[in-house]
């Protein structure tokens, strides 16, 4: 079987393409060990200067990491590995050693997040759709999502993690998850230009060569409700949220509402304690080791097996949350899924 991931060499760039395009380029374990290994190989050649992961049609970079896989999987085994693997993989692409170019095209949800948003030259376009919407399959937003999502200004973050709304271009940037805007047109020609960089251009010379086509993707529609979700997401329980919403009256607060009112409840509760501890936490992999065990703790106990069923492998959009409401989801259960359940992912780490 040929792989699901293109490795080239062009020029001066190391070209990653992600090439499952039937399945919007769905991270499987396999893809995740063979984007490791193309680094691998990026990384000790002198002759690449930069890498560029992008993926393949033109539907999206990523939707996320690979559903039935780990609906197939019969209890935590699969899952422990390919989520420790995932995970390490985010967190080197935060810190590899050469400049890391992410063009997050089109739809760029879960695991594609986390390749792409952890990147140091991190491209949008006008088609971009950056999402972590995954409290509504009964989950939680991982791969170092509850690192990104609470640097984002004011309340954003924990709006994007529990309502799960996709970003455009100019929100993505907004919210700390990208940096510039190129038009889809253009590229072709950012990519001919990163690979004609001197090997040793470095982050300024691919920063330039992206600033020189990036165009301004115009006002942040997120920007424009800041106020409110400032005043109404500031609260530490989720109830709190609800109230606060209910109260405040616009038509934004009111749909938002509704969302929310749609998730898992033991997912928001769960994601609300991430985020917040995610805003304190030392470290990117300190946010993935505590999302690490959360999501091994809700595959075995949790909703997710039951929001894959109701949105991939049924598609009757009909999920049978456990608790079904707010006010049963018992924080007992919560505090302990905050728990280690696993062997680190990160060892000697904090």
């Amino acid at each position: 079987m040929g792989s699901d991931v293109i490795v080239e060499a062009v020029g001066s760039l190391g070209r990653i393409r992600l090439d499952r395009p039937k399945a919007l380029n769905a991270l499987t374990h396999a893809m995740v060990g063979d984007i490791d290994a193309a680094l691998d190989r990026f990384a000790a050649d002198p002759g690449i200067g930069a890498v560029l992961l992008s993926g393949e049609g033109e539907r999206g970079l990523c939707a996320g990491g690979d559903l039935r896989s780990l609906y197939a999987s019969e209890g935590t085994g699969f899952a422990e590995t390919f989520w420790r693997d995932e995970y390490r993989l985010d967190a080197r692409i935060a810190q590899f050693e050469k400049p890391v170019v992410a063009v997050m095209d089109g739809i760029t949800m879960g695991g594609g997040v986390g390749i792409s948003a952890h990147a140091r030259h991190r491209i949008v376009t006008e088609h971009s759709q950056v999402a972590t919407p995954e409290t509504g399959i009964g989950f939680l937003p991982d791969v170092g999502a509850t690192w990104l999502l609470p640097r984002a200004p004011g309340e954003i973050g924990t709006y994007l993690g529990l309502a799960g709304e996709a970003a455009g271009a100019a929100d993505a940037i907004f919210a700390g998850l990208a940096d510039a805007m190129v038009p889809r047109a253009a590229v072709p020609d950012l990519i001919g230009a990163l690979a004609a960089l001197p090997a040793d251009a470095g982050h300024e010379g691919v920063g330039a060569a992206i600033e020189a086509r990036a165009q301004d993707p115009g006002p942040a529609p997120l920007s424009e409700v800041r106020d409110v979700i400032d005043r109404c997401f500031a609260y530490d329980m989720v109830d709190e949220i609800l109230t606060a919403l209910e109260a405040d009256g616009s038509d934004f607060a009111a749909r938002t509402r509704t969302t929310l009112l749609a998730k898992a409840p033991a997912s928001l509760v769960l994601t609300l304690c991430l985020l917040r501890r995610g805003r304190t936490a030392p470290s990117l992999e300190a946010s993935l080791e505590s999302e690490f065990h959360a999501a091994l703790w809700m595959l075995a106990e949790g909703d997710f097996r039951e929001g894959i069923r109701a949105a991939v492998i049924d598609k009757d959009r009909r999920p049978r949350w456990r608790p079904a409401a707010l006010a049963e989801v018992d924080p007992a259960r919560i505090a302990r899924w905050l728990e280690p359940r696993a062997e680190t992912v990160f060892p000697g780490r904090r």
